[in-house]
């Protein structure tokens, strides 16, 4: 199994003095899509052949639910990822989300979202779009499912990879210029779109991507 190769090393530092705990605070980037790959294809064979929605109307409702992704994963980054609660636990929950990350960005086992984590948020997002979209919103979560993989299998690559192409250099700095020089602008990750549509995003510097970050 391969939670049981992932171990503290100096590149990824325990988080937790609990061996157990700590061992499932790392997730190799496989995870993602061995669960997530098959739950697609799942759920739009359930909006196809089981609840009898067109091919051309799933088709559509999973472009729409990865463009819901993208603009998911902008906000998420923004108001929540960074967001550091003005209580006595705020500093830890904070670190625990998201700050372990900025704090160790070169571990990457701590990349991608924990199984627990996903599947707990793959039930919650499922229920709320069959909810509010019924017998569509089963295609449309098939959709959010591939932009939330894209995203995190693109974030790893951006600090695990060389990109070979323009687009994905561009795209690699720009998410390590949030890392090492703008962390409260540029909080797109699989794409940069959203951080121009608000504002967050200033014309690239000329400077080549940080060192840091290899």
């Amino acid at each position: 199994m391969l939670m049981l190769m992932l171990r503290a090393t100096p590149e990824s530092p325990r988080m937790f003095e609990n061996d157990f705990i700590d061992l499932f605070s790392r997730t190799h980037f496989a995870i993602v899509p061995i669960l997530y790959v098959p739950a697609s294809i799942a759920l739009c064979w359930y909006s196809v052949a089981r609840i009898g929605v067109g091919l051309l109307t799933t088709l559509a409702l999973v472009l729409c639910g990865i463009v819901t992704w993208t603009l998911t994963e902008y906000w998420l980054h923004r108001l929540f990822f960074h967001w550091e609660p003005k209580f006595f636990w705020g500093p830890r929950m904070h670190f625990l989300v998201h700050g372990v990350h900025h704090t160790w960005p070169r571990d990457k086992y701590r990349l991608v979202m924990p199984p627990a984590v996903s599947i707990t948020l793959f039930v919650v997002f499922l229920s709320f779009f069959v909810l509010t979209m019924g017998s569509l919103g089963w295609a449309m979560h098939a959709g959010f499912t591939v932009g939330y993989m894209t995203y995190d299998l693109t974030h790893y690559y951006v600090h695990h990879g060389s990109p070979s192409t323009e687009y994905g250099r561009r795209l690699k700095k720009h998410h390590m210029l949030h890392h090492f020089k703008e962390p409260e602008r540029r909080f797109g990750v699989s794409m940069k779109l959203w951080d121009y549509v608000f504002g967050t995003v200033k014309q690239d510097p000329s400077s080549t991507t940080p060192a840091a970050q290899h």
